[in-house]
């Protein structure tokens, strides 16, 4: 009776997981979305092509060789397809092996979407496609090896010793993501014509803010997998209250950040700004992401708002620094991810404030450096950037040959 009980524990957290990571993997598409809404109409295919691509890239070197670095194991995933089954043991597995590969890769793809949108309309596809394979297969799975992996950062000291939490990834998938990014953006440069010689910023308004307004919604369905996902089980009645909290209390952060957003954007520009209440849903989200099981339902909503008021401060600071990110990846996932880990230890008392510090300064240095060093040699051997006649024409007929919204003529 005890071993059909397990099993059927079994069952139900392998399917709860590969569920879970179904709703990431279909993060994918709004992050898709999202990106062509916020860009303009003549970089659209481009922007659609990084994505699915990055998303292939992502599953086929994290099997390659990404996930043996980070959890272990063989490369090519040659020995994975047992039974995580070990009934009777100190501590038991509760789901298949593949099911946690499945699950985990969908994170990777989740850490390299960050920087499609940040470098969008400038960037050359194969170029940012040799990336993807560097970010995937070594990067983030090296960095993600020293926190969910539970390894010593270079054999000098392990940050689950010092107090760092991060339960389903603010600063392990989003910050850096985020990190990859800045590196990406400060080599390739500006968009022309973003930023005026005294100093201005230029508007460059997307071209299809419906599309924009169903990736942000996308996303914010998605995220219940991957933070609810992210407590690995849901079979026994303490998981699932565990995930009914984190399913809340993830929902709650998205809508306060909308709201912090919106009426931030309004104090400071007169008017409701859309992309700000946008990015303030997945500000929110992002902020809640490193610790949404343990605060209470008014917490959540809280530290969502204050993720949503931050990110319209940073994207702004940004502009004025000539970072130029069209889509504003670097403060969602970056700037908020960090807010997000400084939040755990108020709610957690098993998170230190220099537990955070040190494992967010651990996760941006490496992933910023080796993504900047990446960035280079790219550069150096295929260039980076497309030419500025390339640019000014779009990325669609330079890149890929074709239009997303192809004009219709009228003829007699």
């Amino acid at each position: 009776m005890e071993y059909d009980i397990f099993q059927l524990q079994y069952a139900l957290d392998t399917f709860y997981f590969l569920v879970c990571g179904a709703l990431v993997m279909w993060m994918a598409a709004g992050f898709a979305m999202l990106e062509a809404g916020l860009v303009r109409s003549k970089n659209t295919v481009e922007i659609l092509t990084k994505n699915i691509t990055l998303f292939a890239v992502a599953c086929i070197m994290y099997m390659v060789v990404g996930y043996s670095i980070m959890y272990g194991g063989d490369i090519f995933l040659s020995t994975i397809t047992g039974s995580g089954a070990v009934e009777g043991g100190e501590e038991n597995a509760t789901y298949a092996p593949s099911a946690d590969f499945f699950f985990q890769v969908v994170f990777v793809a989740t850490a390299m979407s960050i920087v499609s949108g940040a470098v969008a309309e400038r960037m050359k596809l194969f170029a940012f496609l040799a990336f993807a394979v560097v970010m995937t297969g070594f990067i983030y799975p090296m960095e993600g090896s020293w926190t969910w992996g539970g390894n010593p950062v270079f054999g000098m000291y392990t940050l689950g010793d010092l107090g760092f939490l991060d339960f389903a990834g603010s600063g392990i998938v989003h910050m850096a993501g985020a990190a990859a990014a800045l590196a990406g953006v400060i080599l390739v440069g500006a968009r022309k014509g973003k930023y005026g010689p005294n100093g201005e910023v230029n508007a460059i308004p997307g071209a299809n803010l419906p599309l924009a307004t169903l990736g942000t919604f996308i996303l914010w369905l998605g995220w219940f997998g991957f933070n609810g996902g992210s407590v690995l089980a849901t079979a026994s009645v303490d998981s699932a209250n565990a995930v009914a909290v984190v399913f809340m209390n993830t929902n709650l952060a998205a809508a306060g950040g909308c709201i912090g957003a919106l009426v931030v954007a309004k104090v400071l520009f007169g008017k409701a700004d859309l992309t700000m209440a946008l990015n303030g849903c997945l500000a929110g989200l992002v902020a809640i992401t490193a610790g949404p099981d343990t605060p209470s339902a008014l917490q959540a909503t809280i530290f969502g708002a204050l993720g949503g008021v931050l990110v319209v401060f940073s994207i702004t600071t940004l502009d004025k620094m000539k970072i130029d990110d069209p889509v504003g990846a670097i403060s969602v996932h970056g700037v908020v991810g960090l807010l997000g880990l400084l939040l755990v230890p108020v709610t957690n008392g098993d998170a230190s404030f220099s537990g955070q510090i040190i494992g967010a300064l651990t996760i941006f240095g490496w992933v910023f450096v080796t993504s900047f060093i990446a960035f280079f040699a790219i550069k150096m051997v295929l260039g980076l950037r497309v030419s500025e006649e390339e640019e000014y024409e779009g990325c669609d007929a330079s890149e890929c040959g074709m239009e997303a919204y192809p004009e219709f003529a009228v003829t007699k």
